[in-house]
């Protein structure tokens, strides 16, 4: 991971980004039948149901967590999320995907209310993640490319469902 690979938006257009991401997820729930929300397009890729867990989760144990680190701490040294194990630990495709994505957009809307405010200088708060010295804008940015890879994956998901 390096940080400087991330497109930089401004913070305005980021945040109207990632506000976005929920109601993109809720459409695609809604789009589907019921028995299509497990339906994986290939072995090693997440199903709808599996995108919400994850998203929840990242959302809320990881994003939430350093953004309010990266505000509080001087320097925070941040601990990476292996959605993978996680997804196998907590056996995602047993969880509700309506409720993993309500919790998400929650979740969500409580990080994009702590960075609504931010200054330019709040930006540039750092931390240590991955071994690498990063700034707050460096994540939000990370966030919103993560959002980016999720909303590709869901909607080639949503093709191979309709085919």
């Amino acid at each position: 991971m390096n940080a400087a690979d991330f497109p930089r938006l401004g913070l305005a257009e980021s945040l109207e980004r990632l506000s976005g991401m929920p109601a993109f997820l809720d459409a695609a729930l809604v789009a589907v039948e019921p028995d299509d929300l497990l339906a994986r397009p290939g072995a090693d890729e997440f199903s709808l149901t599996e995108h919400a867990c994850h998203l929840r989760d990242l959302e809320r144990e990881g994003y939430l967590v350093r953004v309010r680190r990266m505000l509080s701490e001087e320097c925070p040294d941040l601990q990476g999320f292996d959605g993978t194990a996680i997804a196998a630990a907590r056996d995602y495709r047993s969880q509700d995907a309506r409720a993993a994505a309500r919790d998400f957009a929650s979740t969500r809307r409580e990080v994009v209310g702590l960075l609504r405010p931010l200054t330019a200088g709040d930006l540039r708060r750092e931390a240590t993640f991955g071994g690498k010295r990063i700034c707050l804008a460096d994540l939000v940015a990370m966030m919103v490319d993560h959002d980016r890879e999720h909303r590709e994956e869901i909607e080639g998901l949503m093709d191979s469902i309709e085919e």
